[in-house]
């Protein structure tokens, strides 16, 4: 839930033309995230709600930003018997109104549906299937879309729906209505870019506001265009780096999220550099991906403020 919006993870579905009731979604864990303005009495509201909900606080963190005046929180909490997520989020929605909150309420442990774009490379997503399918990442990947066939059978492997749509000047439109259509088919609350190498629209990355991420080198704008890591080598680099962010329309400048430097030295060769700057890549987007689908992730203008 952020602000004043209600979202339940349940949808009523219909079968035979009659539609089926709705199980109460409920849970002994929960993270909520929120932000406001910064004034006395916060900390105190938040924790007055929890003591009469019978929650006890497990983890949490918070930040008071100075520059913006602007109070940031995000707490996890446990309850000794099931409660309904409903009900906790109703009953928070007053406190959040009286504090002028942006907030979301989550069951802990939540796989979050992700769809992840690909174009050709393939490093970012076999780290993502990976993590996903061992749960070391809270999400559930739905869908792979490329612009290119080349990992539909990766994708198989792993069990997940591949969806190629080609992408040329005369298609940019329909591929872009295709790819909205399948996130609002799987229900996605995340659009992963790990490695798709096509410019999303405006009214694209408008739609995906805050729920889509991208990953590229760091060698921006030093290094453009192809093999920026052969660039880079013929310059004598002495870091590599990554850069997960998410998606705004101007390209590749959109709110950080996370970013990996790793040192190298002239015993690197063209090569070398590529393998190390995958790493840093399939790093730097792990983070980005956990951080948001664990509800650490608060935009404030085109910065982020992570709660770890």
């Amino acid at each position: 839930m952020i602000g004043t919006e209600a979202r339940t993870s349940q949808a009523n579905t219909a079968a035979a033309g009659q539609i089926q009731d709705v199980v109460p979604e409920t849970g002994r864990e929960f993270v909520l995230t929120f932000h406001c303005p910064d004034a006395l009495g916060i900390v105190q509201a938040v924790a007055a709600f929890l003591l009469e909900q019978e929650c006890y606080i497990v983890d949490i963190k918070q930040f008071g930003d100075r520059a913006s005046g602007r109070f940031f929180m995000r707490i996890h909490v446990t309850s000794q018997v099931e409660v309904e997520l409903d009900c906790l989020r109703a009953g928070f929605g007053k406190v959040a109104q009286a504090w002028q909150m942006d907030w979301r309420l989550e069951r802990h442990g939540r796989r979050q549906p992700i769809l992840v774009m690909v174009s050709k490379y393939d490093h970012c997503l076999n780290d993502l299937l990976f993590r996903a399918r061992s749960g070391e990442l809270p999400v559930e990947i739905t869908a792979v879309v490329s612009n290119h066939p080349d990992l539909e059978p990766l994708a198989a492997w792993h069990g997940i729906p591949f969806h190629h749509i080609p992408v040329t000047p005369e298609t940019k439109a329909y591929a872009e209505e295709r790819l909205l259509d399948l996130v609002d088919h799987y229900a996605v609350e995340l659009v992963v870019l790990a490695r798709y190498m096509q410019v999303l629209s405006d009214e694209a990355t408008t739609r995906l506001s805050g729920k889509a991420i991208n990953i590229h080198h760091s060698f921006l704008p030093s290094f453009k265009g192809a093999k920026p890591y052969h660039q880079a080598y013929e310059r004598g680099v002495k870091t590599v780096g990554a850069t997960a962010h998410y998606v705004n329309s101007r390209l590749d400048e959109g709110p950080i999220i996370s970013q990996q430097v790793i040192e190298v030295d002239h015993t690197y060769s063209a090569a070398d550099l590529v393998t190390v700057g995958r790493d840093a890549e399939c790093k730097a987007l792990t983070n980005a991906v956990r951080w948001h689908a664990e509800g650490r992730i608060v935009l404030s203008g085109n910065r982020t403020v992570i709660l770890r």
